[in-house]
């Protein structure tokens, strides 16, 4: 069974409930389908109330963090210590065996600075998969933050940097050659109408982006989706946490959520 790489944004942090009930859905996939899973977190809607406490103010440029390098070690914190522990003891009532990391570690995932004047923000880049072969392996669930380090090459090596939650999810599916699913707060991706859509290609969702339909955090979410659906050459799933329970009717071949079409297959 290929590893299920399952995606989660702060928002569903706000709802304990909610987390467990995901938790719980994934302790079923590990004991009763056998099929190992990797979760892959941010968490925004803590490091804005952390940057808050700190007297520091939040900036997104098209739905992505603009990160000055003084926020990191709060960014850092937040994502990689209170998010990632909180799933991890949440992920422990529920009878899973989480292990708590950061892109860093285990030389996973590799990073260089993002061009687009967004600070200490990375694009990460696949290295290697040992660290989560053994743990998945082990029946472990590596529960992944998505803080990353700058590579050997560039200029302030071994500095932490900040990486968008769905572009980490994306790399740790390539590392596994896994299977994606990103879950969201809403049950898929909507056009013009409001109606959610069963699927999308890239050329319809460029028009829906150029007219302003998609838009946010949408649009850096499903940017993610088509760039992870191209590099695997296969469909990703974008749905809701709300109704985790999907997650097992999806591994089953059913349609949950907006299913994102890769080009070579539009």
């Amino acid at each position: 069974m290929k590893p299920l790489v399952i995606k989660i944004g702060g928002a569903i942090l706000e709802k304990a409930d909610a987390l467990h009930q995901l938790l719980s859905v994934i302790a079923k996939l590990q004991q009763t389908e056998n099929t190992p899973v990797v979760l892959v977190h941010g968490g925004g809607c803590v490091v804005d109330e952390m940057l808050a406490q700190a007297g520091f103010s939040s900036e997104k440029k098209n739905g992505l963090r603009v990160t000055p390098h003084e926020q990191m070690p709060i960014i850092s914190g937040a994502l990689a210590g209170s998010v990632n522990k909180q799933i991890v003891a949440t992920a422990s009532q529920v009878g899973l065996n989480a292990v708590g990391l950061s892109l860093a570690d285990g030389n996973m995932v590799s990073c260089t600075l993002n061009p687009n004047d967004l600070g200490a923000v990375g694009i990460p880049k696949a290295q290697h998969s040992k660290l989560l072969d053994s743990l998945l392996k082990a029946d472990f669930l590596p529960v992944v933050s998505s803080i990353g380090m700058l590579t050997a090459n560039e200029q302030q090596a071994g500095a932490l940097v900040n990486v968008n939650a769905d572009d980490a999810a994306v790399v740790i599916c390539q590392l596994l050659n896994a299977q994606l699913l990103l879950l969201t707060d809403v049950n898929g991706v909507m056009d013009d109408t409001g109606r959610y859509l069963a699927d999308l290609t890239e050329q319809h969702a460029s028009e829906l982006i150029d007219a302003g339909v998609i838009s946010g955090g949408m649009t850096a979410k499903v940017n993610a989706a088509f760039y992870a659906a191209n590099q695997l050459r296969r469909s990703i799933a974008v749905a809701s946490w709300q109704a985790p329970e999907q997650i097992l009717s999806l591994l089953s071949g059913a349609d949950i959520g907006t299913r994102i079409i890769p080009s070579n297959a539009a």
